[in-house]
């Protein structure tokens, strides 16, 4: 779908699909979006659109900001996280935009409608319709803007999961929680290549290199470029806080396993001495036959006496635990 905005002496004028031509050839600021692959190469030919700039956003290409002779051309991600069938399952998940600007007109080219480009679309349309008439480069700067915003609720989403993992760990170690870590740093690890290089696009608009970014407008974007810094210090935050779940997570399990194993051998002690009395006893060596086989045999009281040496020594270790702190 092809859809166009034109500000000019009579404010803002929407044209349709049909209308493309009119649109660019009208007087003033026009912004046309396509959000179907299969319009791209006919809006890029209408603006004279270099094929690689439509080659990198169908083939999903890095954050960018480069220079043609008639435009500046932009590619950033649109960043949200999918929800999966299981707790902890959550993705970010990226998709393209590209914007090209030029001297009174810009186009952005995505696969399907995004909840940015609709944002600042409809505020031109509704509310700030002379939007347009500070630039194409200023309507480009609004777009990124709400993108990178955008990015601060996805890491806040990501930040609610680590603590929520965080009170998990605490409460006792879950293999889910485990898997739910490792899915936080795929995040994050995939959040960050999207931040890292939108910064560095940004950047160069920041810096007023392109021809077709304005003094005027380069403030902006260097606001959008301290916001880029701010996240990514975010991100690097809470890969650190991940790290540092996992690494609880494993303490609290090495923890749990060596209170199993301090039971273990609390047990095995006790009933080490025990065993060795039976065995002893269990020879059945012939009282009989000489008076050094077992003669407490043919003692009246030798079953008690036995069953009471070994309550003694079970009861004499079992103290000695306690007092060492072991139960």
């Amino acid at each position: 779908m092809i859809s166009a905005l034109v500000y000019g002496d009579d404010g803002v004028s929407a044209y349709e699909e049909t209308a493309l031509d009119a649109a660019r050839d009208a007087d003033g600021t026009t912004w046309v979006r396509t959000t179907a692959a299969e319009e791209f190469e006919r809006v890029a030919e209408a603006f004279g659109v270099h094929p690689l700039s439509v080659e990198d956003v169908r083939n999903d290409a890095r954050p960018k900001a480069e220079e043609y002779d008639e435009y500046t051309f932009v590619v950033v991600r649109v960043a949200t996280l999918r929800a999966g069938e299981q707790v902890f399952e959550e993705e970010v998940q990226t998709r393209p935009v590209g914007l090209c600007f030029g001297d009174d007109w810009l186009v952005t080219l995505t696969r399907r409608e995004l909840e940015p480009i609709n944002y600042v679309w409809n505020a031109i349309e509704r509310e700030e319709p002379r939007m347009l008439r500070f630039g194409p480069d200023f309507v480009a700067y609004r777009v990124i803007d709400r993108i990178v915003d955008e990015y601060f609720g996805l890491l806040d989403e990501v930040g609610e999961e680590i603590e929520l993992i965080e009170d998990i760990i605490l409460e006792g170690p879950d293999p889910e929680v485990l898997e739910g870590l490792n899915a936080v740093r795929r995040d994050l690890l995939s959040f960050r290549k999207t931040v890292w290089p939108t910064r560095e696009a940004v950047g160069v608009l920041a810096r007023g290199d392109p021809d077709y970014v304005r003094e005027s407008t380069e403030k902006y974007y260097r606001d959008v470029y301290d916001h880029l810094v701010e996240l990514v210090d975010l991100t690097e935050t809470y890969r650190d806080l991940a790290r540092g779940a996992r690494d609880i997570y494993l303490n609290t399990l090495s923890q749990s396993t060596n209170e199993v194993m301090k039971t273990l051998t609390v047990v095995a002690t006790i009933i080490l001495p025990l065993t060795l009395v039976v065995g002893i006893y269990g020879m059945n060596f012939d009282p009989g036959a000489s008076a050094f086989n077992m003669p407490e045999l043919g003692w009246a009281y030798g079953y008690p006496a036995t069953m009471l040496g070994m309550a003694l020594v079970s009861a004499v270790l079992l103290v000695y635990f306690r007092r060492e702190s072991w139960l």
